[in-house]
């Protein structure tokens, strides 16, 4: 049944496309479809050549309704006339070099068809980006985007509010777990935060975002998640200073006062949980993501220009290769894991090599730079929020991921690529919507 409406889905692109192109308006519900569908991720996806038992970051080559509707946007806008010039600022470049620069581990691999499970997600990935980028470059349709970031936070909250008040001790909410959560809740979360910071509560949309942000903060402050409560006051911290340079600075202040006193108060209420979390954790959990990460760099140091094989990483943790073996003699005792070393940096490097390393590196830091650059471009201008929000929910990301590799899982990488397409738009594009605006507002 569920490959017969795939196979509905899939012939439905084409005259979605042409729907969409007869009428960019319903571009808007598509980007909410897509978002509907990152709610409901496992049962709007089908999994060819399936490895679910698979220690690994690619367990299927997933084909999701996400990437059905990104395709139907990326041709819709062929239609239209947007895609002429279309490719995206710098960003596309350096993710193409990492992309390229993964192929070559495909000569040290055990499997190929792991291989291709995630290079196909990789490719797949880079579609929602640019269809992301083609919709604002059709609609520049912001309240859109926001509107289907809220789509997820409020679903999210349900979960979460259930999962909190049962037994459950970390609520992961429509995630596979709790670290996935608050590290997607981290770019809603400050995007909705500068969105207050900067456009108040004046309309019905904007107390809709306030209460957004505030359950986005709840809902990360649920997932009991150490690396998030470690980020977070420096994620939270730059988007706040961000507004504070670049605002009006009374406004800035009246603003911060109620949210710093309801903190406060929520911190002290729930900051008991959070000390027992850190001081009660397993010490097994510490100690394996220290042994993990020795394994990763006996994997690096023998293959350091094209690591063991891209999503290659738990076959070649097995007894049949020596890195498991090299990583005991290290640490004085036997290792005999399986699970994935918890950081994405550790996990690149041994599986596609440190040149590919360097190139995620570049890409991630490419769009800070971004942020940094946007905030003079756009200040006082409605989308000023955005740079200002992922300044710190960006930050946020890739210190968590020194400690988890979740953002190689695709609800995760789905989340990130939105954002990344909008900071490239506003890259492109951002100086003529921000002069126009500026020349009806002066």
């Amino acid at each position: 049944m569920k490959y017969f409406l795939f196979t509905l889905a899939a012939l439905g692109v084409a005259p979605l496309t042409f729907l969409l192109a007869a009428n960019v308006r319903w571009m808007r519900y598509i980007v909410f479809a897509i978002m509907l569908s990152l709610w409901k991720y496992q049962s709007t996806a089908i999994n060819f050549f399936s490895h679910e038992e698979y220690h690994g970051s690619a367990r299927g080559m997933e084909v999701s309704l996400i990437y059905l509707f990104s395709i139907a946007i990326l041709f819709a806008a062929k239609l239209k006339g947007r895609v002429k010039g279309f490719f995206p600022e710098g960003g596309y470049k350096i993710y193409a070099l990492y992309f390229l620069l993964c192929l070559p581990s495909l000569a040290n691999a055990e499997d190929g068809l792991i291989c291709w499970l995630e290079i196909w997600k990789m490719m797949m990935l880079f579609i929602v980006y640019l269809a992301v980028y083609a919709f604002l470059r059709t609609t520049n349709d912001f309240k859109a985007l926001t509107t289907s970031f809220l789509i997820i936070v409020f679903a999210n909250f349900f979960p979460v509010l259930s999962q909190h008040f049962s037994v459950r001790f970390q609520a992961h909410g429509l995630f596979a777990h709790w670290n996935c959560m608050a590290m997607a809740l981290h770019l809603f979360g400050t995007l909705l935060f500068a969105r207050f910071l900067t456009h108040g509560v004046r309309t019905v949309f904007d107390k809709v975002c306030f209460a957004g942000f505030c359950i986005a903060i709840l809902s990360t402050m649920w997932s009991y998640s150490r690396g998030a409560f470690l980020v977070m006051p420096l994620s939270y911290g730059l988007t706040a200073l961000a507004c504070m340079v670049y605002s009006d600075k009374k406004v800035f202040v009246r603003r911060m006062i109620p949210i710093a006193a309801i903190a406060a108060m929520g911190l002290v209420a729930i900051m008991p949980r959070i000390i027992d979390r850190f001081v009660h954790a397993p010490q097994a959990s510490s100690d394996t993501r220290v042994e993990l990460a020795h394994c990763a760099w006996e994997m690096i140091k023998d293959k350091p220009m094209a690591g063991v094989g891209i999503n290659n990483w738990s076959l070649k943790m097995s007894p049949d290769y020596p890195y498991q073996a090299l990583a005991s003699d290290e640490m004085g005792y036997e290792l005999t894991y399986v699970g994935i070393v918890e950081t994405v940096y550790l996990l690149v490097g041994a599986e596609c090599g440190i040149p590919a390393l360097i190139a995620m590196v570049i890409w991630f830091l490419w769009y800070l730079y971004l942020c940094v650059r946007l905030l003079r471009r756009l200040k006082g201008t409605p989308w000023f929020f955005i740079p200002a929000g992922l300044l710190g929910g960006l930050t946020a990301n890739y210190l968590q991921s020194f400690l988890e590799w979740v953002l190689r899982q695709q609800m995760n990488l789905v989340c990130l690529l939105f954002m990344f397409a909008m900071l490239s738009y506003l890259a492109t594009d951002g100086q003529r919507i921000a002069d126009d605006w500026r020349k009806k507002h002066p």
